[in-house]
């Protein structure tokens, strides 16, 4: 008979195994010794602790589910109970149910992992939700519908959660989608209509603008060129495959007009400047009568001059007053000289001219003696009163004397 610690064969070649609930029976040898009976069993053994040692490296390191690893335990308890090995069978059974102990432990871990996960994944897709409701109501189709498109592409990488919960949230999710799809349809259907009716308006303004292109009506023709400027903003953008073409035909409308108007002010603001060199020098030529000694060659004078300056036409508008002010002062200078000849040579008008300038001299003299009297009386405030009054009547028999030299006299 041959033994070992953990086993022994007997003389019928019978092999056992020493466990704690005592010997098993391993099998029947027959084929050699005892010894290598034993060995070859002991290889079985070795063989049971190289894969439990795998199979406890796998649960460690990789993502075994839990399941698989349950399985591959099973299997190696079974032959390790089956007593088909020789050696510590009892150490290779602790192996195994600390190994369950982990495995399980990791299927909590990964329990609660993928709870903590759902429960974050819940929260997101809640957040989806909510901001996809809050875009549904927005009015920046572009930005609104870009960022839909991106919390779909979110949504699709997150977890799935219980059906339920994930169907509630994906059909508020959804229908957050549509709505906002309906509105912008809506809108995009009505500002299609607007811009309808824009091009509408465009064409009939595009085709007043033509009319006019040809007008010679220069001024009441720019006025309605603005007003139809004014209608085409008011009127709205057409759709873009209409706009240019129409923008184009109405700005050519314009432009054929003004610049006809153009280059007939051009020749206008020619012949105009001509016209003012020619009067100025007319101007220069009135001017030239002054100071007037002759008043009836003056009057001839500016006669001809006037006679002339009427057959020249129109100066530009902001020479006009500075030339026709030359040409006035000349005529009212002249008008000037004829009332003061007139004055002259009027009787009535000298004799109350005399009349007034005797009676102020008079008054002038009267006041001399009281002021005298006034002073020689010691009264120096009534002097001094009746100097200031002297002094005002003198200013006006001065001015009367002036005006009677006037007459000659």
């Amino acid at each position: 008979m041959s033994s070992d610690p953990w086993g022994r064969v007997d003389e019928t070649g019978t092999v056992y195994v020493r466990t704690a609930e005592g010997e098993q029976v391993v099998g029947s040898w027959q084929a050699g010794t005892p010894e290598e009976a034993l060995a070859y069993f002991e290889r079985k053994y070795e063989g049971l602790v190289v894969e439990i040692g795998l199979l406890e490296k796998r649960v460690q390191t990789t993502d075994l589910s839990a399941k698989d690893a349950q399985v591959a335990i099973d299997h190696i308890r079974e032959q390790v109970d089956a007593h088909h090995a020789v050696g510590d069978l009892d150490a290779l059974k602790k192996r195994l149910d600390k190994l369950v102990e982990t495995v399980e432990a990791r299927r909590e871990e990964r329990k609660q992992q993928r709870a903590k996960q759902s429960d974050e994944a819940r929260h997101s897709k809640e957040a989806l939700v909510t901001e996809a409701e809050e875009l549904a109501q927005s009015d920046q189709w572009r930005a609104a519908g870009e960022r839909l498109r991106a919390l779909v592409d979110t949504w699709k990488g997150l977890p799935r959660l219980d059906r339920k919960s994930d169907d509630e949230l994906w059909h508020r999710f959804s229908h957050a989608r549509s709505a906002f799809s309906k509105r912008r349809k809506a809108h995009f259907a009505q500002l299609d209509a607007q811009r309808e009716d824009a091009r509408k308006v465009k064409e009939k303004l595009v085709a007043e603008a033509e009319s006019l292109s040809n007008s010679t009506d220069w001024g009441p023709t720019a006025a309605r060129y603005r007003e139809l400027m004014a209608d085409w903003k008011a009127a709205g953008r057409a759709q873009r495959e209409h706009e240019d073409d129409l923008w184009n035909r109405f700005r050519g409308a314009q432009d054929v007009f003004f610049a006809a108007r153009s280059s007939v002010f051009a020749e206008r603001d020619a012949e105009q400047s001509e016209n003012l060199k020619l009067k100025e020098e007319l101007a220069e030529e009135a001017e030239k009568i002054l100071p007037v000694s002759d008043l009836k060659a003056a009057r001839a004078a500016f006669r001809s001059v006037n006679e002339r300056w009427e057959g020249i036409g129109h100066v530009p508008r902001d020479a006009r007053p500075k030339v026709e002010g030359r040409m006035h002062a000349v005529e009212r200078a002249i008008q000037e000289a004829e009332e003061a000849e007139w004055r002259r040579t009027n009787p009535e008008a000298r004799a109350r001219a005399a009349g007034l300038t005797g009676q102020l001299q008079a008054a002038v003299d009267k006041l001399e003696g009281q002021i005298e009297t006034a002073r020689a009386q010691g009264n120096n405030a009534r002097a001094d009163k009746l100097q200031r009054e002297l002094e005002g009547r003198q200013a006006l028999l001065d001015q009367a004397l002036k005006g009677l030299q006037e007459f000659g006299g």
